[in-house]
């Protein structure tokens, strides 16, 4: 009999995660994989455009929870993941990353007595501000099978008393999704929109955090780095919709439109990202994600955070922490641009972690049966 395993995702993130773990499930015989998309990233460029360039199917629910505060979302997240796993009856539920999507699918699964897996577990930032810190420990404390990305998630796992035999050490698979669709980016054409920039160096930024876009203090002394940089080079800044709108009520459009070599596009597809990243010689964040993207492809990478929960990124890959001030991003971004940190791409980041994860979710289901 197929192990049903309930695989749940709501925002971009989980969607490269998921997304090998899921085909792998599909292929063997030995799993019958459901995948239940929460809706809680609901702008077709932040969902379906994702779901066409990772090859993903149709989600087999889709629940359209929608936006709204921290409490609001995770509130109509659980009962809706509730009601889906009522009718599905699986015999796993697996979660991925840290949105609030994941946090919710643990919850429910712990209350309805489902075995949960959580992919990406053990990461800590030790920064409870950030919601999604709150996610991990929570999630990390009520999943039966943790699988880590990186040596730290290891310890800190080990350091919060969850037992050895839950924890395992498979690597990333983000890194699985960038390696199986780099070379997708040659078989389709550069959108028009990216010719001004796509044959000269420029950096890419991304920027979403609540702590840098909604608050205006913060936004403006990004835009004031934005403002030196963007005259070294184009500044590429691929814009979340509520960066957008907070850029309008805020006022600072018209700053915006007077930066000739800032340019700002919707969000755009997953392969449509990776012809941007690959080609950035700096690459400015505040997302988890971009900064092991980066570190795997050797790009230097500054991330506009007090914290980083992915460590290994820093120790070994091309990633520093850099303060929200324009001196300290500047300054920052010349020394990266000159190669004055070399990188190197961490353990099990090969291309292979959903392979580890199936093969002992596989073990585990056959020693049970």
């Amino acid at each position: 009999m197929s192990l049903r395993s309930a695989n749940i995702v709501g925002a971009r993130p989980n969607f490269m995660k998921i997304a090998p773990i899921h085909r792998l499930m599909k292929e063997d015989s030995a799993f019958d994989p459901v995948l239940i998309h929460t809706g809680q990233h609901y702008d077709r460029n932040m969902s379906e455009a994702f779901f066409r360039d990772l090859g993903l199917p149709e989600p087999d629910r889709y629940l359209g929870v929608g936006s709204g505060t921290q409490s609001q979302q995770t509130a109509r997240l659980l009962i809706a993941i509730e009601k889906s796993l009522l009718e599905i009856k699986p015999d796993l539920v697996v979660v991925v990353g840290d949105v609030n999507s994941t946090l919710a699918g643990a919850l429910v699964a712990a209350k309805l007595r489902i075995p949960l897996a959580h992919v990406e577990a053990g990461l800590r930032s030790f920064d409870r501000s950030m919601p999604e810190e709150v996610n991990r420990v929570v999630t990390d404390r009520l999943s039966d099978f943790l699988f880590v990305t990186e040596e730290s998630g290891v310890k800190n796992l080990k350091n919060e008393g969850v037992p050895e035999s839950s924890i395992h050490f498979v690597g990333n698979v983000m890194i699985d999704s960038l390696v199986r669709f780099m070379d997708r980016i040659k078989d389709r054409p550069a959108p028009a929109e990216f010719t001004p920039f796509l044959n000269r160096d420029f950096i890419l930024m991304t920027l979403h955090r609540p702590s840098n876009v909604d608050d205006r203090d913060s936004l403006v002394r990004i835009l004031d780095a934005l403002d030196r940089l963007q005259g070294l080079m184009p500044v590429v800044f691929p814009a979340h919709p509520r960066t957008r709108k907070n850029i309008e009520s805020f006022g600072l459009k018209d700053r915006i439109s007077r930066m000739k070599g800032l340019f700002i596009l919707d969000p755009v597809g997953y392969i449509d990202f990776l012809r941007l990243l690959t080609r950035a010689r700096l690459v400015l964040t505040d997302s988890g994600g971009i900064q092991e993207e980066t570190t795997f492809l050797g790009i230097p990478c500054l991330t506009l955070r007090e914290n980083t929960e992915r460590p290994v990124t820093i120790t070994l890959g091309t990633n520093r922490l850099v303060p929200l001030n324009a001196e300290s991003i500047v300054e920052n971004a010349r020394l990266s641009m000159n190669g004055s940190k070399k990188g190197s791409i961490p353990p099990l980041w090969d291309g292979r972690a959903a392979e580890r994860i199936v093969a002992i979710l596989k073990n585990i289901a056959y020693s049970q049966t």
